[in-house]
């Protein structure tokens, strides 16, 4: 037992100081894919996004993340190019997403001896969004409370309402380069992977007319189908109409430039010198 003591006290050091943390900050961009955007990555209608987070080490090549990042999505009829025969629609979203993830990330080459390596990464990740639009006079309306899809109301059992904060899997690729013991950057590019198909607030069909005025008043008629604010387009659509794909969920993606400092490069201060431990050897 007191050999045990003496060996703990003496490794216990090497544990703290190997403790392999980084501390990352990435800025760059985020958008969606859905009933709105068709393209899975676009800079056409991407907004500014941001994150910070936790890396450790567990080998050379296996790294556990964790993050919490920030951005926002929208979509828009009128810029959606990959969708033809709903311009008509005249539908638009905004959303702001918060987002906290934990997974692991792997790099392709050890960065011992290597100035750079790609890397990928898999997660689980909790996010919060809520979809809003403006109404012809400028209002900011949140688009959920609306049911503009019938979601919640007794007329339409099989429409059900959504959660504002679900969960998603997170995955990607980056590429980085260690430039020196404390310091890497690079740039990474990460898709979600959504359980949901209401991101835009936009999935199935049209409801009645009438059915929703009287349950959720003018302004859910007037957002749910926005069609009379254009020349030439058709009246509001019957019920049953096709208003998204529920066939598909939505997506979005955060990507950009990462920064990591490690807080700790198994480096001890002793009388303002740097002394590096040499801790002992598992030759097992």
């Amino acid at each position: 037992m007191k050999y045990l003591i003496h060996l703990l006290l003496a490794v216990m050091p090497c544990l703290v100081f190997a403790q392999k943390f980084h501390i990352t900050a990435l800025v760059g961009i985020s958008s969606y894919q859905g009933d709105l955007q068709g393209k899975r990555i676009t800079l056409n209608q991407s907004k500014p996004a941001a994150g910070l987070g936790v890396l450790y080490e567990i080998s050379n090549k296996f790294i556990l993340r964790s993050a919490f990042s920030y951005g926002k999505v929208e979509g828009n009829d009128s810029k959606n190019t990959t969708a033809k025969g709903i311009e008509f629609r005249n539908l638009s979203f905004k959303s702001a997403i918060t987002e906290m993830h934990l997974g692991v990330e792997y790099n392709l080459f050890k960065l011992e001896g290597k100035s750079l390596t790609p890397y990928f990464f898999a997660a689980v990740a909790m996010y919060h969004f809520n979809p809003y639009t403006y109404d012809r006079s400028g209002n900011k309306t949140f688009l959920k409370p609306l049911s503009m899809e019938g979601q919640g109301l007794p007329q339409f059992p099989d429409s059900k309402s959504y959660s504002l904060t679900q969960f998603a899997i997170p995955f990607g690729a980056g590429l980085k380069v260690q430039l020196n013991d404390n310091w890497q950057v690079g740039v990474e590019v990460g898709l979600r992977k959504l359980f949901t198909d209401y991101l835009d607030d936009v999935s199935a069909n049209y409801v009645d007319y009438n059915i929703l005025l009287a349950a959720r008043g003018p302004n859910a008629v007037e957002l749910a189908y926005r069609g009379d604010e254009l020349a030439n387009a058709p009246a509001y659509p019957t019920s049953g109409t096709q208003r998204g794909n529920p066939k598909t969920k939505d997506w979005y993606q955060f990507s950009g430039v990462r920064v990591s400092k490690r807080l700790n490069n198994s480096e001890t201060r002793i009388a303002g010198k740097s002394k590096r431990l040499k801790c002992p050897v598992n030759k097992f």
